[in-house]
C-alpha cells in the first residue's frame, strides 16, 4: 500500500450514496500521501481536505511556505475518483463553477431575459414598412377611383364649396394680375408726367416769350403726376390686400383642403381593405387580420372625421373673412380711381386717410428702426 502512487490511492476512496467520503480509509490515505511527499515537506504544514462534494473545497491540498531544500511544486488539486466524477456530471446541470474555483449550488428553473433595448434601425425598417404599405393601399385606391372601378366617400355640400374656392381663387388671382398690370402702367405714366413737367419748367424759364404757356404745362402735369402718386398707392394698397387674401388666406384654407383629400383616401382605402376581408372565409388565420384590419379602419375614420370638421370650418371664417376684406378694398378701389379722373385731388386724399395709407415721397428711404421708435 505504501509503494502505490498517491493517484491510484485518490482513485481507490469509496463514496457512500450522499457523495461523502468514508472516514475509516481518510487515515490510510493520509498515511501514503505522506509517504509520497519529499522530505522537505513536511505533513504540519499541508492541510488535506477531504470532505463530501457539496462542499465549497473539494481534494484540494493548502500547502504553506517551504522552507527546506528546493523541489519541483506539487499540484494543488487532486483528481477526483471515477465513483465522485460520474457523482459531479449527475449534479453538473446544479453546478456553477466561477473563475476562482469554487462551486456554487443553484436551484434549476425558467430562464427571465431582461428586456433589450429597441434597435434604432428595426424602428426606421418598421416605419418604412409601414409608410410602404400605407402608400400602395392609397396608390390602388387611387387608380380604382380614375378606372371608375372602386367606390369614393363624397360630401356634396363640402365638395361644393371647395369647387366654389378653388374657382374663386382662380378669378382673384386674375384681378390680382390686372392690378399689377395698371399699377405698373400707372406708375410709368406718373414718372413720365413728372419728367415732362421738369423739362416744361425748364423751358419757361429759358423762353422768356412762352413764359406763362410753359409754366401752365408744368404745373398740370406735376399736379397730374401728384395725383397720380396719390392713386397709385391707393393701387399698391389694394393689391397688397388681395395678394394676402388669395396667397395667404385662401392657400392656407386650400392645404387643410388637401389634408383632407388625402385622409379621405386613405380613409376609403382601408375601408375597401376592409370589405373584401369580410367577404371572405372567417377561420383562425383570417380573424386576426379582419380585427387588425378593423382597427385601422377605424383609426382613419377618425381621421377622416376631424379633417372634414377642420375644413368646414375654415370655410366658413374665410367666407365672413374674404366678404370683409374685399368690400373695404373695392370701396377703396372704386373712390380712388373715381377722384382721379374727376380731378377731385381733395376727395383723393380723403379716401386714402380713410383707409389710413401712407404715401412714400419719392426719393425718400423708408425710416431707420430707431426713428421709428
Amino acid at each position: 500500500m505504501a509503494q502505490e502512487s498517491p493517484k491510484n490511492s485518490a482513485a481507490e476512496i469509496p463514496v457512500t450514496s450522499n457523495g461523502e467520503v468514508d472516514d475509516s480509509h481518510e487515515h490510510g490515505f493520509n498515511r501514503d500521501l505522506k509517504c509520497s511527499l519529499p522530505a522537505g515537506l513536511g505533513l504540519s504544514e499541508t492541510q488535506i481536505t477531504s470532505h463530501g462534494f457539496d462542499s465549497t473545497k473539494e481534494g484540494v491540498i493548502e500547502a504553506g511556505a517551504f522552507q527546506g531544500s528546493p523541489a519541483p511544486p506539487l499540484p494543488s488539486v487532486m483528481s477526483p475518483s471515477r465513483v465522485a466524477a460520474s457523482r459531479l456530471a449527475q449534479q453538473g446541470s446544479d453546478l456553477i463553477v466561477p473563475a476562482g474555483g469554487q462551486r456554487t449550488q443553484t436551484k434549476s428553473g425558467p430562464v427571465i431575459l431582461a428586456d433589450e433595448t429597441k434597435n434604432p434601425a428595426m424602428e426606421k425598417l418598421e416605419l418604412v414598412r409601414k409608410w410602404s404599405l400605407n402608400t400602395y393601399k392609397c396608390t390602388r385606391q387611387i387608380i380604382s377611383e380614375k378606372l371608375g372601378r372602386g367606390s369614393r366617400t363624397v360630401d356634396l355640400e363640402l365638395e361644393a364649396q371647395i369647387d366654389i374656392l378653388r374657382d374663386n381663387k382662380k378669378k382673384y388671382e386674375n384681378i390680382l394680375k390686372l392690378a399689377q398690370t395698371l399699377s405698373t402702367q400707372l406708375f410709368q405714366m406718373v414718372h413720365t408726367q413728372r419728367q415732362l413737367g421738369d423739362a416744361f419748367a425748364d423751358l419757361s424759364l429759358k423762353s422768356l416769350e412762352l413764359h406763362e404757356e410753359f409754366g401752365y404745362n408744368a404745373d398740370t402735369q406735376k399736379l397730374l403726376a401728384k395725383n397720380g402718386e396719390t392713386l397709385l398707392g391707393a393701387i399698391n394698397f389694394f393689391i397688397a390686400s388681395v395678394n394676402t387674401l388669395v396667397n395667404k388666406t385662401i392657400e392656407d384654407t386650400l392645404m387643410t383642403v388637401k389634408q383632407y383629400e388625402s385622409a379621405r383616401i386613405e380613409y376609403d382605402a382601408y375601408r375597401t381593405d376592409l370589405e373584401e376581408l369580410n367577404l371572405g372565409p372567417r377561420d383562425a388565420n383570417t380573424l386576426p387580420k379582419i380585427e387588425q384590419s378593423q382597427h385601422l379602419f377605424q383609426a382613419h375614420k377618425e381621421k377622416y372625421d376631424k379633417m372634414r370638421n377642420d375644413v368646414s370650418v375654415k370655410l366658413k371664417f374665410l367666407e365672413e373673412n374674404k366678404v370683409k376684406v374685399l368690400h373695404n378694398q373695392l370701396v377703396l378701389f372704386h373712390n380712388a380711381i373715381a377722384a382721379y379722373f374727376a380731378g377731385n385731388q381733395k376727395q383723393l386724399e380723403q379716401t386714402l386717410k380713410q383707409f389710413h395709407i401712407k404715401l412714400k415721397t419719392p426719393g425718400v428711404d423708408a425710416p431707420s428702426w430707431l426713428e421709428e421708435q
